[in-house]
């Protein structure tokens, strides 16, 4: 008699925090949401002892602020951390992006793919998606240098980007084809091995995601 496999379900808590950070970064949970433990227990199907481990560890990680028998609490975007983002994405990419050129034919394959996909999501309107995908090109950059702590440091930014991502895109879609046409460029000059053109499109994109980010805070 064949024998079936069961596929095993990942931890309740495991499964409450991702479902929890999903929603926060994609903005299905709004800063300013109070979330309450009976109510995601009884989302995710678990009892509330995994939930109320995974609401800590999503505090640690600033997503949340937990207020002892109300719920959690889901943190704005605020305005300082849009500007503290910045701040170290300009250091950390426009460091990288002189390291990247000349550009390897991996990396300018792997940014052409990125961008190819990146427009896809965008037509089929799947902001969170494109959001995602926008911040592994910058990633993929920052890594062609092979500095494993600054690419750790980048890296520790991940969720506060994506969350920032979405929301510039979801309160500026006509943004996304700028957003485009910038990877465009910045693909272009490192295909070109001109790393001042490069620097200035790294400048001038992430900046203005810091303006349209404070945008939407006013």
């Amino acid at each position: 008699m064949p024998s079936t496999v069961t596929e095993k379900r990942p931890p309740a808590a495991e499964r409450v925090y991702d479902h929890v950070k999903r929603a926060v970064l994609e903005r299905r949970y709004e800063g300013g949401t109070l979330l309450t433990e009976g109510e995601l227990a009884e989302a995710v199907g678990v009892s509330r002892t995994p939930v109320r481990e995974a609401l800590l560890k999503l505090e640690v990680e600033g997503l949340l602020r937990l207020y002892p028998k109300k719920g959690a609490l889901v943190l704005p975007v605020s305005a300082q951390e849009i500007a503290d983002v910045v701040e170290t994405r300009l250091l950390v990419e426009e460091h990288a992006v002189r390291k990247a050129v000349p550009a390897s034919p991996y990396l300018i394959d792997r940014l052409a793919e990125l961008l190819d996909q990146q427009r896809a999501q965008v037509a089929a309107g799947e902001l969170a998606e494109a959001a995602a995908t926008d911040r592994c090109f910058h990633a993929e950059i920052v890594r062609s240098g092979n500095n494993a702590i600054l690419s750790r440091v980048y890296d520790q930014m991940r969720d506060r980007q994506l969350r920032m991502g979405v929301v510039v895109m979801q309160a500026h879609p006509d943004r996304t084809a700028k957003t485009l046409a910038e990877h465009e460029e910045i693909l272009d000059a490192l295909r070109a091995g001109d790393v001042e053109a490069a620097v200035a499109v790294v400048r001038r994109h992430v900046s203005r995601v810091r303006d349209l980010a404070r945008g939407e805070e006013r």
